[in-house]
C-alpha cells in the first residue's frame, strides 16, 4: 500500500482508512505518512516493524493508563510492531505540561522511561505531581522545562498536528488508535490489539 494515499475518517470501529487513488475529500485529511511516520515522534518497539500502532492518548486519561501495560506487552511480544504515541492532551493544562516535558526528550533513549512513569500514575494529575513523578523516575523537571522552552516551536507543532489529525478522524476522546491503516475508537485490551495487528498484516 502507498503510504501517501489519503486517510479517510470513519465512525465505524476498525473501518478502513485508505481511499482509492484520485478520490478528493471536501475536508483535507492527513496522509498515512504524516500520521504514522511523523519524524518528530519517537518510535517504540521495532522501528522497522511491518505494522504500526499509533495511540492518541492523554497522560490523565484513566483508560489510556489502564490499557498501557497491555499495549506494551503486545509490542514486546510481537517483535515486528512499531509504536508511536500521539500526545493528544485534552484534559487541560497538566496534560499539556506533561506532554511538553516528555516530548522534550524526543530522540533521547530515556523518552520511554518518562512516558511509562507518567502512564503508571492513577487519576488526574497536577503539574506538581507531574514534576514529582518525573523526579522519582530520575529526571530533573526544571531541566525538562528548560529543554521544552528551547524547543517549544517543534514540540508545540507536534502536539498541534496530533490534535488536527484526531479532529480530522472524528475521534471523540482518548484513547483512540490507528493500527495499520484502520482506526479504532476507545480502549483496546491485549487481545483486541493483537487481533488488529493480525488483520493489518492480512491486509
Amino acid at each position: 500500500m502507498n503510504r501517501r494515499e489519503l486517510l479517510a475518517a470513519s465512525v465505524a470501529c476498525g473501518a478502513s482508512l485508505l481511499l482509492p487513488a484520485g478520490v478528493v475529500l471536501a475536508q483535507s485529511m492527513p496522509t498515512v505518512e504524516e500520521v504514522l511516520f511523523d519524524p518528530q515522534i519517537p518510535v517504540l518497539g521495532n522501528p522497522d516493524g511491518d505494522v504500526t500502532i499509533a495511540e492518541f492518548f492523554d497522560y490523565q486519561c484513566p483508560f489510556c493508563k489502564r490499557g498501557h501495560p497491555d499495549l506494551m506487552k503486545v509490542v514486546e511480544d510481537d517483535e515486528k510492531v512499531r509504536l508511536v504515541m500521539k500526545d493528544w492532551p485534552i484534559f487541560g493544562e497538566p496534560s499539556v505540561y506533561a506532554s511538553s516535558l516528555v516530548l522534550a526528550l524526543a530522540g533521547d533513549v530515556k523518552y520511554a522511561d518518562a512516558l511509562h512513569a507518567l502512564m503508571a500514575t492513577k487519576g488526574r494529575l497536577e503539574k506538581t505531581e507531574v514534576d514529582s513523578v518525573l523526579a522519582k523516575a530520575g529526571f530533573d523537571p526544571a531541566a525538562l522545562v528548560e529543554a521544552y522552552r528551547k524547543d517549544s516551536a517543534r514540540i508545540d507543532a507536534t502536539i498541534a498536528r496530533n490534535m488536527d489529525q484526531a479532529n480530522a478522524f472524528g475521534f471523540n476522546g482518548t484513547p483512540s488508535f490507528i493500527i495499520g491503516t484502520k482506526i479504532f475508537h476507545g480502549a483496546m485490551d491485549a487481545k483486541a490489539l493483537t487481533d488488529a495487528v493480525a488483520q493489518a498484516r492480512a491486509g
